[in-house]
């Protein structure tokens, strides 16, 4: 009987391995087009008109009950100040440990359930997102976030669903993924089990899909999860955590809690069965964060897992061999659309001076064409940056264009804060490559060019490799394969999504894991098999199928 279960498990171990190891069974979900007089189009144009002529009223949600306080905040278009597509109230201190115990409360239960419970949820959320709520979360995240429609299209909806669904699947391969056998009679597994204690997802405003994923992956994996999602795209991830809920999520699996950043942080951080954070955003808020961890360390109940994303100084590196066409195009693309606000987004480009001309008229082309206006009107390439904040901080950066002595604006450079907070899409030249320009994340409609000689373009890797802390994205254009491959190993530690004869935008769920180092974050590669693994906490069992007839080591014997 022994040798027949242990045949059996030998042949479940085969079987396993070989569905850990094949291809995935997910799709990408299909981008829409919203040409004229479409259907998405017409559904999309009805939502928006709905989000632009309705304050939603948006609750926090612990355990399942909607509660509120006095702390009134709104969600306004950032293009324009007098639409408020939401109305929403911060946690406190008090609400944020109660979500906290509640949470803590769920957690064996959900623990628990089989991981093919746990994936159905998501997976008809999904759906949900892809069907039904498809047009009402492109509309929010067109109207509080300032995305055009092909831009809300790209994130909200098949990134989103995209999200939920991969890592469905990758969840679900991960339970295949067990030790090996070698002995008869013992039988090794692993459970992949959910953290101990309680996540924390901290989201930012540029991707609605990026909110959906920090909260959903740890709960995917049996977490409970505390999420704080961003002010500035409140409504969009309101709808995302509906369709959970309304996909059948437990109540307290995740607590949706609007909050005060440094109130959130220091709370969660403040408790001992804080589990993880999963973050993306700023370098210093994830610093002060990791800081709060490390001071709190010797409370905690275990060691937390601390995930960050945090944007980059992402670059394009041309070669006097590039398309110059791919160049124009993909650079156009890369700086300006979504205003810059992607943390992909290229900010500065390294032209060999036998090529800038024709890219320089290429570029400057493009840019008499580009038009910066509302999201309903859908010749906009971009609209209007995300709040006061960014407007002042970017509009800093172009005073300080205009009137250094090093640095030549050859387009844009203006700006509107009356109506929205409007960016013109800006170029500038600069003669010192490591100007601030080059180095500091602007993240907004600036593109810094420098212009090599074509001979030094080996010192310009260098050059691109030491100038600035983050590690993100970063693209290499050329048709000479010798030089690709020279990029390849000179930017090797330069970013962790590299690209080759592409804009450096662009990165799809399943295709493109996403994620970079430096200060640039922990790369944990949302959107790859890895990701899910993040979030557990794996036991490793061993099972003995016969008796233990011996306490002796045959080294014993005489």
């Amino acid at each position: 009987m022994l040798a027949n279960l242990y045949r059996r498990c030998a042949s479940s171990l085969l079987a396993s391995n070989k569905h850990w190891t094949r291809n995935l069974s997910v799709k990408n979900e299909p981008i829409l087009n919203f040409e004229k007089n479409s259907k998405e189009r017409r559904d999309v144009d009805y939502a928006l008109r709905e989000v632009e002529g309705h304050t939603r009223l948006v609750p926090c949600v612990i355990g399942g009950e909607e509660v509120y306080s006095n702390n009134i905040h709104y969600q306004v278009c950032p293009y324009r100040h007098d639409i408020k597509i939401a109305q929403f109230a911060y946690a406190d201190e008090n609400m944020i440990n109660a979500a906290i115990v509640n949470a803590l409360s769920a957690r064996k239960e959900w623990e628990a359930k089989p991981i093919s419970d746990r994936t159905q949820i998501f997976l008809k959320a999904a759906d949900l997102l892809a069907n039904e709520k498809r047009a009402a979360i492109l509309a929010a995240t067109m109207a509080g976030q300032a995305k055009t429609v092909i831009q809300a299209e790209i994130d909200a909806g098949p990134e989103l669903v995209d999200f939920f669904r991969f890592n469905a699947e990758y969840a679900t391969q991960l339970q295949h993924h067990q030790p090996i056998n070698v002995e008869p009679g013992v039988h090794n597994s692993v459970e992949y089990r959910g953290l101990e204690g309680f996540v924390a997802a901290i989201s930012p405003f540029n991707f609605t899909a990026i909110g959906g994923n920090l909260a959903g992956t740890p709960a995917m994996m049996g977490n409970v999860v505390l999420w704080k999602p961003s002010d500035t795209a409140m409504l969009a991830s309101w709808i995302c955590y509906e369709a959970l809920t309304e996909a059948g999520l437990p109540p307290g699996v995740i607590q949706f809690l609007p909050s005060d950043g440094p109130t959130f942080g220091d709370t969660v951080t403040a408790s001992p069965s804080l589990a993880g954070i999963n973050f993306t955003g700023s370098v210093p808020t994830f610093t002060r964060l990791w800081q709060q961890v490390g001071k709190n360390l010797p409370k905690y109940k275990t060691f937390p897992r601390v995930n960050g994303e945090c944007g980059g100084k992402n670059y394009h590196f041309v070669h006097s061999s590039a398309c110059i066409t791919s160049v124009v195009h993909g650079t156009m693309r890369s700086a300006f659309e979504f205003s810059g606000q992607k943390c992909s987004a290229v900010s500065r480009a390294y032209i060999p001076r036998s090529i800038w001309q024709p890219i320089k008229l290429g570029m400057l082309k493009i840019h008499k064409q580009i038009h910066l206006g509302e999201p309903s009107d859908y010749s906009s390439f971009l609209s209007a940056v995300i709040d006061k904040t960014s407007f002042e901080r970017i509009k800093k950066y172009q005073t300080y264009a205009k009137e250094s002595p090093d640095v030549e604006m050859i387009a844009g450079g203006h700006s509107d804060g009356t109506t929205g907070y409007y960016i013109q899409p800006t170029i500038c030249v600069v003669r010192n490559p490591r100007d601030k320009l080059m180095q500091e994340e602007i993240f907004g409609p600036m593109l810094s060019i420098y212009i090599y000689e074509d001979h030094m373009y080996k010192e310009v890797m260098e050059l691109i490799n030491t100038t600035s802390d983050y590690a993100l994205t970063g693209s290499v254009f050329a048709k000479d394969e010798s030089v690709v491959e020279e990029a390849k190993a000179a930017l090797r530690d330069s970013a962790g999504n590299f690209y080759i004869n592409d804009k450096s935008t662009g990165s799809v769920v399943g295709q493109q894991w996403f994620g970079g180092a430096r200060k640039s974050g922990t790369n944990d590669k949302p959107g790859g098999p890895h990701y899910v693994n993040r979030w557990v906490s794996p036991q490793s069992i061993k099972r003995s199928l016969q008796p233990l007839t011996q306490w002796k080591y045959p080294s014993m014997e005489d």
